[in-house]
């Protein structure tokens, strides 16, 4: 759990959707920091997969697909099991809220730090920032305060409206050690309390003639209809692609590799057993 005092130097750090990379912003949120890449979590998801297929070919499960990675899709969207990796290097453990365990968080919320949520191909985390509650949905423009008292029924709401909701505890890290002038990632920024408040009010009063203005707030806002928001940005994130592109064509290579020496010994078993019938 936090411990007293003020993080951060009091400040928020919150990260604008830039492709489909709401998991990497999810995460780096609930850090309160820029900690990781798209490129980290393409790097976990390959161990992920490495690891689920040697499991896997040894079972021999046939509904089993190896060539197809089970925890990133071609176009960025990460599984759990990544978010739980990336947490997990932190000491935080990522827990489903109706899981037994978290029974206390579902009867009292406000006495916990961080929940993530999901739904269809889109995470966000709220997080609790020197005492008070922020939604970090990084189709905001800024974190979004939200009271003690509404915490509760927004979690609720959130739940009868199908998301997946994963508590996070553990020991969250009290401060950055990145400095501002050095998140370098083109969709992170550290604001004020204050500030965050200007933004988000200003946001709330503009026209909704702008493009996209109204999707913005569709994912986490469940008291409005829940569909697939276009792309925030006009530009594919290339990089993203190709580091996802490489990490699936590595699994497939190894496949190839394991089918290779599974079919030579199949030729080799073959080649005895003809020898021994003509010995015979």
């Amino acid at each position: 759990m936090e411990g007293g005092g003020t993080s951060n130097g009091g400040m928020l750090y919150h990260e604008v959707q830039e492709s489909k990379l709401c998991a990497v912003h999810c995460v780096n949120t609930v850090l309160q920091g820029p900690f990781f890449s798209e490129f980290d979590f393409a790097a976990l998801a390959s161990d992920l997969d490495r690891t689920e297929r040697q499991m896997m070919l040894g079972a021999a499960n046939g509904d089993f697909l190896p060539e197809q990675s089970h925890n990133v899709s071609l176009d960025g969207d990460f599984s759990i099991q990544v978010l739980e990796k990336a947490l997990e290097v932190w000491d935080l453990q990522v827990i489903p809220l109706d899981s037994p365990v978290a029974e206390p968080a579902q009867i009292d919320p406000e006495l916990e730090n961080a929940f993530i949520c999901h739904l269809q191909d889109h995470w966000f985390c709220i997080r609790k920032v020197n005492g008070e509650w922020y939604n970090f949905d990084s189709l905001y423009a800024a974190p979004e305060h939200l009271s003690k008292f509404y915490l509760s029924a927004y979690l609720d709401s959130l739940k009868g409206f199908g998301w997946s909701i994963f508590l996070v505890r553990g020991n969250f890290p009290k401060e950055c050690p990145i400095t501002s002038s050095e998140v370098s990632n083109g969709y992170g920024q550290w604001l004020s309390p204050e500030d965050a408040e200007r933004i988000t009010k200003s946001c709330n009063s503009a026209p909704r003639t702008h493009p996209g203005a109204s999707q913005t707030r569709r994912y986490s806002d469940p008291y409005l209809q829940h569909g697939q928001p276009e792309i925030l940005s006009d530009d594919e994130d290339e990089d993203l692609k190709a580091a996802i592109a490489a990490s699936l064509m590595d699994s497939s290579q190894e496949i190839k590799t394991e089918g290779e020496i599974k079919t030579e010994a199949g030729v080799t078993g073959n080649e005895n057993k003809n020898s021994n019938e003509e010995m015979a």
